[in-house]
């Protein structure tokens, strides 16, 4: 029976990237997991998904060549070529992985772990066998959730999982049951590829989690190219007839229904334990997902959890932080990242992010803030590449000027969001964040301009306000 320092279930990006942090502190280290490495986020999530949607924005961009100046005789696709490079994106990045955790000398076990006790676990699989270790660190991660719908298991009702591992389908008409981050961004892909979509959300808005107005702009947006939005929709049964599916759903008083070749399940992903425990091995949960402490620490004794089988959060990047955080905390060191400030990106068309505090959420603490908002439509960057409609807006403390927050809708923003939470991170005011001379012509030119505005000193968003002073 092999002995470690530390056990990690789960090679996803919490916990491979914890394994590697706790191999460089000095630990003697193995994963275990039962799928490929990488988890959800590089083989059934985040790689793919961005790698089908840009593909769908190159042709999306040669179907508009001519708003250039450019002819392209004739523009098609390829489904199953589109997810072949997908794939070719996945593997390469799978094997970038697999040599971190070879490079780290960190044993990979490929298995179905199951914890029997505090410090012994049962490997099932090509590596069947026992292990024991100090510690214990579970970052299973999470799979697609299935609501009790009538008809849930009708032939071509799949999840994002099928349709990023499954056959490659053309699909001419969708239904996307669920208006989250998942559905939105499969909405923008097929939408793009001219698929006739359906989105069906239980909510009264899109991204209900989200500011309201990046919600209200998505929906908008969405609408004009031709997706049908159904909000306030709650889905009651699944039929199917001559190969063509039937989502019948209730809005209000009223019973409607919608038909298409295909439905997608979208509704979020739920904490993935089977399995995890043997007789006698309780953690404490709440609604399915392990509770932990700050520390993230559970329950029981040496055993750890981080990741999306314990947070309402489902991030990858957020994983990852904790993953460093809780291996820190295990070998004696304080964390070495900030875990307060998540940052949230969205890959639809215009892209979408944020950080910190909403001016509501602020308000509702107690805080006297001052916003600032840029419009897109007046940066020149955003015209030349002839992007859609989209605006930064920022909160700061009226009192103090620091950065309490930031919303994007627009080209870029999961890149520019960084700049806001390494300022929020370090309680930057907005004056020393506009002591930055940003380059010309460029996404970033907003993040001045937008400071600008908190001041009333904008000089793209209002020139006449500016010269008179």
């Amino acid at each position: 029976m092999s002995n470690y320092q530390l056990a990690v279930i789960g090679a996803g990006p919490g916990g491979y990237v914890a394994a590697i942090r706790a191999a460089q502190l000095g630990l003697k280290t193995v994963v275990i997991e039962n799928q490929d490495v990488g988890g959800t986020c590089l083989n059934r999530g985040c790689i793919p998904t961005k790698a089908l949607l840009h593909a769908a924005e190159v042709y999306h961009q040669a179907q508009n060549a001519r708003e250039l100046g450019l002819e392209i005789p004739e523009t098609g696709y390829h489904m199953g070529r589109i997810h072949d490079r997908k794939l070719k994106i996945v593997l390469q990045l799978r094997g970038g992985v697999e040599q971190l955790l070879k490079s780290n000398k960190i044993d990979l076990l490929h298995g179905t772990a199951t914890i029997t006790a505090p410090h012994e676990i049962s490997v099932m699989g090509s590596d069947n066998g026992q292990i024991t270790a100090d510690h214990i660190l579970i970052a299973t991660g999470s799979v697609p959730a299935r609501p009790p719908i009538a008809g849930l298991d009708s032939p071509g009702v799949v999840t994002s999982d099928e349709v990023l591992e499954g056959d490659p389908i053309d699909y001419k008409s969708l239904v996307i049951i669920g208006g989250g981050v998942i559905g939105v961004e499969f909405a923008t892909f097929y939408n793009r590829l001219g698929c006739e979509v359906t989105i069906l959300e239980a909510m009264d808005r899109l991204l209900p989690t989200m500011d309201r107005e990046i919600s209200q702009n998505l929906g908008m947006i969405l609408k004009k190219r031709g997706v049908n939005v159904q909000t306030g929709a709650m889905v009651q049964e699944i039929t199917s007839k001559d190969g063509i599916l039937c989502c019948r759903f209730r809005k209000g008083d009223q019973e409607e229904s919608v038909q298409a070749q295909g439905v997608l399940v979208a509704i979020g992903r739920r904490p993935n334990t089977e399995s995890l425990f043997g007789p006698g091995i309780e953690p404490q949960t709440e609604r399915g997902r392990i509770v932990t402490n700050d520390d993230f620490s559970t329950s029981l004794e040496n055993i750890w959890a981080i990741g999306d089988v314990t947070s309402r959060i489902q991030l990858a990047h957020l994983a990852s932080a904790q993953g460093i955080a809780a291996v820190e905390r295990i070998a004696g060191h304080s964390p070495s990242i900030d875990l307060s400030l998540v940052p949230s990106c969205i890959y639809t068309d215009p892209e979408i992010a944020s950080v910190g505090l909403t001016a509501d959420e602020a308000k509702a603490q107690g805080l006297s803030v001052k916003t600032g908002k840029f419009m897109m439509a007046a940066n020149g960057k955003t015209l030349i590449e002839g992007k859609d409609r989209g605006f930064i807006k920022v909160v700061c403390d009226e009192e103090t000027d620091v950065l309490l927050g930031a919303q994007l809708m627009c080209a870029r923003a999961t890149d520019l969001v960084s700049e806001f939470a390494n300022a929020i991170s370090n309680r930057l005011t907005a004056e020393q964040m506009r002591r930055v001379i940003r380059p010309h012509p460029t996404f970033t030119e907003a993040v001045t301009e937008v400071l600008e505005d908190l001041e009333g000193q904008a000089i793209h968003a209002a020139p006449k306000r500016r010269l008179a002073k």
